[in-house]
């Protein structure tokens, strides 16, 4: 009889902070730049240099903390971790290990299966790494510290999940509670949120946890979720031919859907972990606390509720326009100018995640003004300009934020409003279409569309298509 297996799964999560400087020193964390220009005697480890704790870093992260339900460590300290690796340039890292910011805490997750509670075991902040780039032409690896001393925080979560839908649902939380607080863009592709995924499996009603392995190099959700089905099938086999899981750090390769060995990885690898001498113990008074509380953002569920009642609007477009801040803020911006609510959401909705669907953009690559997307709505009410004009327009609007006034007047693309002159075009192409008006006249009420159509070409589309119809069938 075969066995039923449970997988389980825990997360280390990495989030790049939205911080202009990093942790320990004033050099920028602009994403890109020239290798080792956003570089200082810190962040390169040059000896005798000393770390300063940026505020800004621990207020994201009690804030992150505050939001997944943590309790907030009043006393904390930073921590060494020693070892040695190239894109590594003091040969430590200035992490937290005794006494983390946050800790115990967790996020409701919901799935097909319904809600479920995700425990999280600790918060710490600490640096990033540089970046080793390797060069086959030269047959060397050089090493750019533009990254080394970006802030992280590090979630780390309890071994509750069970399924790779588990691990998606939370990291979805996650990246929303974290982009509501502007803490970080999470932007999987970007590298500002990482995450490692360990997982072991266990037959069905075993107590204890089975040996786990830990995987890396996973930069977006489709990754993760194939590379939790890989490894959990990879286990499984190894179990029913009677051999072990070795615990290890395994790399996934997206291309090829397999994750190879990278490093045996026992706990007692010695890290040799001291309290840093150079940064002093962080102590958080209760005002302090109090005033990150109050600051804390109206997050997604309050919103939808919100929604609901204030805007009338249904729940799918709730459901889409609260999935990220940025889409948010740009409906209620909108509305706030003087829109209609339905209407803002319509062009949200509709256009604007057809061309981010087509441009392979996310919400927050949105560049166009709430005060131009107010000023086309307006142009569309007042039949100034007709739907398939509005679109066009919307085009340009959402590559360039052009003013939609000005484009329509210089374009000459406002609707042609003069009945008479409308009339003797309509004429004409009932003159010049005897089939299709023969079709009609014989009960082919469809026939109207090719004449329509013609209408709309021989006015180059501007004018409304009501108003054609109407004369239509009044010629008719």
């Amino acid at each position: 009889m075969s066995k039923e297996y449970e997988t389980v799964i825990g997360l280390e999560v990495h989030v790049e902070l939205a911080t202009k400087t990093k942790i320990f020193c004033g050099c920028s964390t602009a994403f890109g730049g020239a290798p080792n220009t956003h570089t200082c005697p810190v962040c390169t480890g040059m000896p005798g240099s000393l770390p300063v704790l940026n505020k800004q870093v621990l207020e994201y992260a009690m804030s992150v903390g505050l939001a997944t339900n943590c309790q907030i460590s009043q006393y904390s300290k930073f921590d060494r971790k020693n070892y040695f690796y190239p894109d590594n340039p003091q040969n430590y890292q200035i992490s937290q290990l005794y006494l983390p910011i946050c800790h115990d805490g967790s996020v409701e997750i919901e799935t097909e299966a319904g809600k479920k509670s995700v425990g999280i075991h600790e918060i710490h902040m600490e640096e990033d790494a540089g970046k080793l780039i390797h060069d086959d032409w030269e047959d060397c690896t050089l090493v750019d510290y533009n990254r080394s001393g970006v802030p992280l925080i590090e979630i780390v979560s309890e071994p509750d999940m069970r399924s790779a839908e588990e691990v998606i649902a939370y990291l979805e939380k996650l990246r929303l509670i974290i982009q509501y607080l502007g803490a970080s863009d999470c932007k999987l592709q970007e590298g500002s949120m990482r995450a490692d995924v360990n997982l072991s499996i266990r037959e069905v009603g075993v107590a204890e946890f089975g040996t786990r392995t830990e995987m890396k190099n996973l930069n977006s959700f489709k990754a993760i979720a194939r590379a939790i089905e890989g490894e959990r099938i990879r286990q499984i086999d190894l179990l029913e031919s009677g051999e072990k899981v070795i615990q290890e750090t395994r790399r996934w390769d997206d291309s090829k859907e397999y994750s190879y060995a990278m490093r045996s990885k026992e706990d007692a690898q010695d890290y040799r972990y001291f309290p840093d001498p150079d940064l002093a113990p962080i102590v958080v008074s209760d005002a302090w606390l109090n005033e990150i509380k109050a600051r804390e953002p109206e997050f997604r569920t309050e919103k939808m509720l919100r929604y609901k009642e204030e805007f009338g609007i249904p729940d799918y477009d709730i459901d889409i326009l609260t999935n990220t801040k940025h889409m948010a803020d740009l409906f209620e911006e909108t509305v706030a100018l003087g829109s209609d609510p339905k209407k803002a959401s319509n062009w949200l909705m509709g256009e604007t995640m057809r061309l981010l669907k087509e441009k392979n953009m996310d919400p927050e690559d949105i560049c166009f003004s709430p005060e131009n997307l107010v000023k086309l709505i307006k142009l569309t009410d007042s039949k100034v300009i007709n739907s398939t004009v509005a679109k066009e327009v919307f085009g340009e609007l959402f590559e360039k934020d052009i003013d939609p006034e000005k484009y329509v007047e210089e374009k000459g693309l406002k609707t042609v409003n003069d009945e008479g002159a409308l009339r003797k075009t309509i004429e004409e192409v009932i003159a010049n279409n005897p089939k299709s008006v023969e079709d009609y006249h014989n009960g082919k009420v469809k026939a109207i569309g090719a004449l329509v159509g013609q209408t709309m070409k021989a006015t180059q589309g501007k004018v409304d298509p009501a108003m054609v119809n109407q004369i239509l069938k009044e010629l008719l």
